[in-house]
């Protein structure tokens, strides 16, 4: 049997979740959902995030997916609870906690920097699930909001991005003991993975939480389960035609404006 998997997002950047799971789960079937007309999440109170949420998650659920996968770090601070509770027994993962636990697994002097959205790092979701495993762990946090803009219109290279991405992190690595870990708390920034090596450097362990998070997902799924690809669609809430055409860079393969299909959340 074929394993119906929902992913969600505010835009773009889940479809790097989306592409990690395809690599770890091949065989299952994608049913994906942006939401760019209410992007971007982290800037927004955990009220509006969580409604929004709730509204992309029953679009999903009435499409009978098997299991949903919150690929929204804004999201997954601040609305999971309310998600898992009222769409119960349905399994949902969200992508803080794998990222925190490949954090804790990836520091070797006990200091982990987050960067994320505005919301996420407000919420304090990635120290408190860090903290939960090994309360040692020092934890330094940065909201980039500017990278979600730069990965959205593609702007991943260049003096623009370069000049975020050192305004942003040279801060976080003036320590005494500077992080040997940075874990990327939102599914937009591994678009500019390139530009932040360029910044922290070759010894900082990044840690992408779209391929943690298809990890665990996998953990969850039967090994036997869905044998035969398909291609994954997508819904989204405003621009399917920049959908299509900026997406790709994201999922990493050209998305076909067919299988985009706009749909009215409101």
């Amino acid at each position: 049997m074929t394993v119906r998997i929902g992913v969600f997002d505010s835009g773009m950047g889940g479809l790097t979740v989306l592409a990690a799971l395809r690599k770890a789960l091949p065989g299952a079937d994608y049913l994906y959902l942006g939401d760019p007309a209410r992007l971007p999440y982290g800037t927004k109170s955990g009220a509006t995030v969580t409604r929004y949420a709730l509204q992309c998650a029953k679009v999903l659920v009435e499409r009978r997916i098997d299991l949903l996968v919150v690929a929204c770090n804004t999201v997954s601070a601040v609305a999971l609870g309310p998600l898992q509770e009222t769409f119960a027994p349905l399994p949902i993962i969200g992508v803080v906690e794998p990222g925190a636990e490949a954090g804790v697994k990836a520091t070797r002097n006990g200091h982990i920097a987050v960067i994320a959205t505005e919301g996420t790092v407000r919420g304090g979701a990635y120290v408190r699930a860090i903290h939960a495993r090994n309360p040692d762990i020092r934890v330094t946090q940065a909201a980039c909001p500017l990278f979600v803009a730069l990965a959205e219109e593609g702007w991943t290279e260049g003096e623009v991005a370069e000049a975020a991405a050192r305004r942003y992190l040279e801060p976080l690595f003036e320590h005494a003991v500077p992080p040997d870990t940075l874990v990327l708390g939102c599914t937009h920034f591994p678009l500019l993975r390139t530009v932040i090596e360029s910044v922290v450097g070759s010894g900082v362990n990044l840690v992408d939480s779209a391929r943690t998070t298809a990890q665990a997902v996998a953990a969850r799924i039967p090994p036997s389960a869905g044998s035969v690809a398909a291609p994954p669609a997508f819904l989204v809430t405003d621009s399917p035609a920049r959908f299509a055409r900026l997406g790709g860079q994201f999922l990493g393969e050209t998305i076909s404006s067919e299988a985009v299909e706009l749909i009215d959340l409101a």
